[in-house]
């Protein structure tokens, strides 16, 4: 049953302000999976994905066997695989850095050159049932972007998945998954090259080995458990319902809140719950252990709740929450904007920032699989105008030789 609570009960700021906390026991599992595939390579990732993944046979996939095992998936769901990659895509076009030269001064340039990464690495998770909508989330910008090789890792990639890769254009997908399929992209082995980032989502082990190796490897982010937050004082309950559910069945540790003004809404929006939710399952134990119904006196005090938690999803049908709302993974908008949505189809990339990871980074995107280069040039007449100021600088700071450099030229 989903709890009602006012905004200044001291359990509200227990329950929104729980961040990720690491198992020191895990943390040293995976350490020492980690430093066993970084030394011993194939050997070392072949026993791991035969116990923890049950591998047989090779690890990389052949693209015929991906061929014929996406024949087998029915038409209607590669049709909407096919509609969620090109979206996908068109968003992710529009996101793409812009190359740019900007006149500091006479004689004086700096150009923005965009070079994609040459190669990354994609996980994607393999638990209850297939996630395709992974796939596509992080292998499509990466190819938008320009890379060079997308490599797909997946302990246990069922004809869906294999489907999910034909459609993306995988450069390879391979059939290993964990903390050892992290250690593998992050340091390289004889089957599996050494990826310039990792990105994707998946379960504590994943998150705390791409914690491990993110000094070595770049990472996108540590993904924690799911969050949704429907912020409204008028939205239809039964939709809010369905939607707090949704969010719920992800994870039996997700998050999943209605923060509103108006405790007759919270009132009915617990009846619907009620109405609609098994009483048993992951959904209903996420529910009733991560959720609530949180009533605050008036918008701005909802506004500020919801800013604290920088929630991964936002929900709202009022246009005013999205101005005023700084901090948050994505936000839908809107009676018919519906946040399962936006994990298949919208175009919107589904792989989001998590415990509150929102306040300063947004979700993954083509700019994940770029780096920018400054390149600067000054002519004579340029350095002689700026010059100046560069000494001065120099000098304030105590770098007699900056200032050096500069002035021999000025001569």
């Amino acid at each position: 049953m989903l709890r009602i609570l006012r905004s200044t009960d001291s359990s509200v700021r227990a329950l929104v302000d729980r961040r990720s906390t690491r198992d020191p026991e895990l943390l040293r599992q995976v350490a020492t999976i980690v430093r066993a595939v970084r030394r011993g390579g194939d050997r070392a990732l072949r026993r791991y994905a035969r116990r923890l993944d049950g591998l047989e046979g090779p690890i990389e996939i052949p693209r015929d066997e991906m061929l014929e095992a996406a024949r087998t998936v029915p038409g209607d769901v590669r049709r909407a695989m096919a509609t969620c990659a090109r979206h996908i895509r068109r968003v992710a076009r529009a996101q793409r850095p812009r190359p740019s030269i900007v006149r500091v001064a006479p004689g004086v340039s700096v150009e923005q050159r965009v070079v994609p990464l040459g190669r990354v690495g994609c996980y994607v998770p393999g638990g209850r049932y297939p996630l395709p909508s992974s796939l596509l989330m992080t292998t499509i910008p990466a190819q938008v972007a320009g890379v060079g090789e997308v490599i797909a890792v997946c302990p246990r990639p069922d004809a869906v998945v294999m489907a999910a890769a034909i459609e993306a254009g995988v450069t390879r997908l391979l059939r290993v998954g964990g903390a050892h399929a992290i250690a593998a992209l992050a340091y390289g082995t004889e089957t599996v090259p050494r990826v310039d980032k990792i990105v994707g989502p998946g379960n504590r082990y994943v998150a705390a080995a791409k914690t491990l190796v993110a000094a070595d490897c770049p990472i996108d982010f540590e993904a924690g458990p799911s969050e949704l937050v429907w912020i409204s004082d008028r939205a239809r309950p039964d939709w809010i319902a369905r939607d707090l559910i949704a969010q719920a069945e992800h994870d039996p540790d997700a998050r999943a809140f209605l923060v509103t003004t108006s405790r007759s809404l919270a009132q009915a929006v617990v009846r619907a719950i009620a109405s609609l939710a098994p009483a048993t399952g992951p959904a209903a134990a996420a529910l009733a252990r991560n959720g609530a119904a949180i009533v605050a006196p008036a918008l701005d005090q909802a506004i500020a709740l919801v800013h604290r938690i920088a929630p991964e999803h936002l929900a709202t049908d009022e246009e005013d929450v999205v101005t005023r709302m700084p901090a948050a993974g994505t936000i839908f908008v809107g009676r018919f904007a519906a946040p399962a949505a936006g994990d298949y189809v919208t175009g919107s990339n589904h792989v989001l920032p998590t415990a509150g990871v929102a306040r300063f980074r947004g979700g993954l995107s083509v700019a994940d699989f770029v780096r920018t280069i400054s390149v600067q040039r000054l002519s004579r007449d340029g350095l002689r105008r700026v010059g100046p100021a560069a000494i001065a600088m120099a000098g304030v700071e105590g770098l007699a030789g900056h200032a050096a450099s500069i002035a021999a030229r000025l001569t």
